[in-house]
């Protein structure tokens, strides 16, 4: 629809923005239930905050409560109970940070990287699966926006 102050080529891209945020809302919806079903898999007690902490410990080989809270954009509390439940899942572990003795490094316990293994070896073949139709060019590209809308 053009309206006044619009022309045809811009209402072209509204219209086409206004779909793909709509499929942008529809691929966060299934991400956060993705990660609820992932947190389940990982241990039945485990919540989807818990799970998406967990994942960041264990790709960064250990880290602290304050850079989760930063990268995250989490309240500390927040951090600090699902550390605390992480911890007693047997799910992290913590020791004396070897630099600053008041923080405590953070990191992924075997138990937590066997169960994190699989979950993302399935979660790659389900990635695989539903791109297998896309070249090599079309995934770059999808990349590419990724990346435009991770910068904004």
């Amino acid at each position: 629809m053009v309206t006044a102050g619009t022309t045809p080529a811009s209402a072209d891209v509204d219209e086409a923005l206004a779909e793909f945020q709509g499929q942008l809302n529809l691929m966060f919806a299934r991400a956060r239930t993705l990660w609820r079903e992932s947190a389940a898999r990982v241990d039945p007690e485990l919540q989807a905050t818990g799970y998406k902490l967990l994942t960041f410990v264990a790709r960064s080989g250990g880290t602290n409560a304050h850079q989760l809270a930063d990268s995250f954009e989490m309240d500390k509390s927040v951090v600090s109970r699902q550390v605390r439940m992480l911890e007693d899942l047997g799910l992290l572990e913590s020791r004396p940070d070897e630099h600053d003795g008041r923080l405590r490094v953070l990191t992924a316990t075997p138990k937590a990287c066997a169960a994190l293994a699989e979950v993302r070896a399935d979660h790659a073949e389900r990635m695989r699966a539903a791109m297998i139709e896309l070249n090599p060019g079309e995934i770059e590209i999808a990349s590419k926006v990724f990346r435009v809308l991770a910068e904004a």
